[in-house]
């Protein structure tokens, strides 16, 4: 379990923008950059499986869900040991519940698994109304 801790969750008129960040315990962080984790955001609308958003790898390289590719961007905040995700251009298909996770495998990977059982964070809530 990793205690991630997200914020910057709103309600939003859609085509808004929110910038979300989260962070988790210092040794954690420096653990995950040590052992180049892949580290990104995932999703969880009402009644929906949770969903892989975005994610960066220990290089830079980034691979975001088809949903959202062009709109969001995830970035590594070292001095605060975490991430943000800028979110643009927000339509009422993108509320939900975000989290933030870690995966030892390629960005590509991270947006692609599922993460169900993935015991991490309480999650920052996104409301996009139309």
């Amino acid at each position: 379990q990793v205690q991630w801790v997200e914020s910057g969750g709103a309600s939003v008129q859609a085509g808004g923008s929110l910038t979300l960040s989260c962070s988790a315990p210092e040794y954690i962080y420096a653990n995950f950059i040590r052992e180049d984790y892949t580290l990104g955001w995932f999703r969880q609308a009402p009644g929906k499986e949770r969903e892989g958003v975005a994610a960066i790898d220990s290089d830079g390289n980034t691979h975001y869900s088809d949903s959202v590719k062009g709109r969001f961007t995830v970035s590594k905040d070292n001095a605060k040991n975490g991430l943000t995700l800028q979110m643009a251009g927000l339509k009422p298909e993108d509320t939900a519940k975000y989290y933030c996770g870690a995966d030892r495998r390629s960005a590509r990977a991270f947006v692609e698994r599922l993460w169900r059982g993935y015991s991490g964070g309480q999650g920052t809530q996104v409301t996009v109304s139309s």
